[in-house]
């Protein structure tokens, strides 16, 4: 923990004040230099997990992180993120040492000395301190005094509803690349749009679409994905319309 909490540094410190460091904890020459290369793998975020797998470190633990990583760039792109807004940086470690998986960290690039905006990662069960209860989950913790202050100079700041979004997708399968994309179609089109990810059953997630004063549900279960269609509901009339998945684009959302 004490090396990870040293490498957390490298940013506001450098490389060599870094090295300084490991070198104060009696981390050995070789195992410093061992540590600086792998950190410092370069390349696009394809090219580095590449690197990162063909390392051929055999330990289950690096080989499951590896893949995880793999998954969760996958997965940024399924969410239509921009290559150039997203990169694997393996200087990150974080300063706290209950996470178990992915770690990230979100900056504004305009603003860099802000620091991050928006931090956090994967705990498989922190809550274990709390309860009995085995609760795993992702966490994130928002720099508000630091992003409220630069949104609200840039005038960005506008919110006089219960939730921004028009369109609340329910899926109702194990597999959401379906659901991701259709989000994503409709976003791309200037639909403000949530995906309900909470595994519960139908009537909280229209209770949850009901509460927030969403107009639109749009759910996708295994029979529309065999039928290739969606069902949209009008939330303040109660009318279902059935529409073909590509055809959504063309609903009018009022």
């Amino acid at each position: 923990m004490e090396i990870l909490r040293i490498i957390d540094k490298i940013e506001k410190i450098g490389k060599q004040a870094v090295m300084e460091e490991l070198n104060k904890s009696e981390v050995e020459k070789y195992a410093i230099e061992k540590i600086i290369n792998f950190i410092e793998i370069d390349g696009t975020s394809n090219e580095k997990v590449e690197k990162l797998q063909k390392l051929g470190i055999e330990n289950e633990v690096y080989n499951k992180g590896v893949e995880e990583l793999k998954q969760v760039v996958k997965n940024i792109r399924l969410f239509g993120v921009p290559e150039e807004n997203f990169k694997v940086d393996l200087t990150i470690a974080r300063g706290l040492d209950y996470y178990t998986g992915t770690v990230y960290e979100t900056f504004l690039n305009e603003y860099r000395e802000l620091g991050s905006v928006c931090s956090g990662g994967r705990y498989e069960n922190l809550a274990e301190y709390y309860t009995d209860k085995k609760l795993p989950g992702v966490g994130i913790s928002i720099g508000l005094t630091r992003l409220f202050y630069k949104l609200n100079e840039l005038n960005l700041i506008h919110a006089e509803q219960k939730s921004i979004a028009q369109v609340l997708i329910i899926p109702m399968i194990e597999d959401l690349e379906k659901p991701i994309q259709l989000a994503t179609k409709l976003r791309n089109q200037g639909i403000k749009t949530e995906i309900y990810l909470n595994n519960k059953k139908l009537k909280p997630k229209f209770k949850y679409a009901d509460k927030l004063k969403i107009p639109y549900v749009i759910i996708i279960g295994e029979d529309e994905i065999e039928t290739n269609t969606v069902k949209i509901k009008n939330m303040e009339t109660g009318e279902e319309t059935k529409c073909a998945i590509g055809d959504v684009s063309f609903f009018t959302w009022k």
